[in-house]
């Protein structure tokens, strides 16, 4: 039998204890869990479970962020064929995983009882927190404008997304600590009834930025340490290559990438490329919160209908560096427009999302911002 390399050996002796945390923590919750158990459990060392983890929360964050990824074994609703429709089975999607008043013992609804106040237990978390479920609800809301009406003018759906995630979001806390008091069918009714109210809010404005800065610079984010990243929103390798917008974003300040999304020309890749200054226990949070987003969307938006926007996480900074972002935290914000495998264009700080997507940058010839696929 061939001896195990080194990275072999740590990826095995992490999926133990992955695996070994989540019979602990759907046992025993949060709180009772033990790292010398886990350890027992997995049959290794409490130095082995912390050389792959640095700490009880970021393992748990990574056990939920882990189930969240593999997604569901329930049946999957129908997608709908308009906006109504699409939110009412994304709501159905999402209670579909809540736990039942019925539902005794370990499982996937006992893991996932301490998260909320493992967030709000300290502000570490919960910053990071309030700006993924930002872009949760950007997610959301351009999945919903695009299955507007034909002809009909665009309309920002984003604080239709937001006020749908806050019901679903208190339907979760609601059926864990009131277990039998939600009707998940006046849940799935009421998020269906928030397409067409007019919330207010209108087109997000942005502040005199300066323009981004001309660059000529090879683009070449496929790098070995870069390699295998997946566009989580569709679940599938990120077109990385393509010619647009890559916003290098920590998790401060996840909502500007609606600013690119916004100001990018039609048919130019959006890429939003999540990074922190703790990849540790963060990076797993972000991939957890993102997962729950978009799984429940691709099972009730048809495909035609998903966001015009990728999200890489980049937990490596393998990507970040190809854009020009060496050291990363979790204020980072830096865009880059690329064209013709070239960065051409880049900004940095605020508003550098939509400096970038709005700089005028000629394409090189034989190659179109245009030839956006899917």
């Amino acid at each position: 039998m061939a001896r195990l390399t080194r990275a072999e050996s740590q990826e095995r002796n992490r999926a133990r204890v992955l695996s070994a945390a989540r019979e602990e923590f759907s046992e025993l919750g949060f709180r009772d869990a033990k790292i010398d158990r886990i350890a027992e459990r997995a049959g290794l060392t409490r130095g082995a479970v912390y050389s792959n983890f640095p700490g009880k929360r970021a393992l748990y964050f990574a056990v939920l962020a882990e189930s969240a990824e593999r997604g569901p074994d329930a049946p999957r609703p129908e997608a709908g064929r308009d906006a109504r429709t699409a939110l009412g089975a994304f709501a159905r999607a999402w209670v579909g995983r809540l736990p039942l008043a019925t539902d005794d013992g370990p499982g996937a609804a006992r893991l996932a009882m301490d998260l909320m106040p493992e967030i709000l237990a300290d502000e570490r978390t919960r910053r990071p927190f309030a700006q993924l479920m930002k872009l949760d609800a950007i997610l959301l809301g351009l999945a919903l404008e695009r299955l507007g009406p034909p002809g009909a003018p665009p309309v920002r759906q984003v604080r239709v997304a937001e006020a749908a995630l806050t019901t679903l979001h208190g339907a979760t806390q609601m059926a864990t600590a009131a277990p039998g008091f939600i009707e998940p069918f006046d849940v799935v009714s009421v998020c269906e009834r928030l397409v067409g109210l007019e919330l207010g809010g209108g087109w997000p404005l942005v502040p005199p930025v300066p323009p981004a800065r001309p660059a000529d610079e090879p683009w070449s984010p496929m790098a070995p340490d870069a390699g295998g990243l997946i566009d989580v929103v569709r679940g599938e390798p990120a077109r990385l290559g393509d010619d647009g917008v890559v916003a290098v974003l920590g998790l401060h300040r996840l909502e500007a990438v609606e600013e690119a999304v916004r100001a990018a020309p039609p048919g130019a890749e959006v890429t939003a490329v999540l990074v922190t200054g703790d990849p540790g226990e963060l990076a797993p949070l972000a991939r957890l919160v993102v997962a729950d987003l978009c799984g429940c969307l691709r099972e009730s938006f048809p495909p035609g209908a998903w966001p015009r926007l990728q999200v890489v996480h980049d937990e490596s900074g393998a990507v970040a560096a190809a854009a020009g972002v060496p050291a990363v935290g979790d204020d980072t914000e830096t865009a880059v427009r690329v064209a013709g495998g070239r960065v051409v264009a880049r900004a940095d700080g605020r508003g550098a999302c939509h400096a970038a997507a709005s700089a005028t940058v000629a394409t090189p010839p034989g190659r179109s911002e245009a030839r956006r696929h899917g």
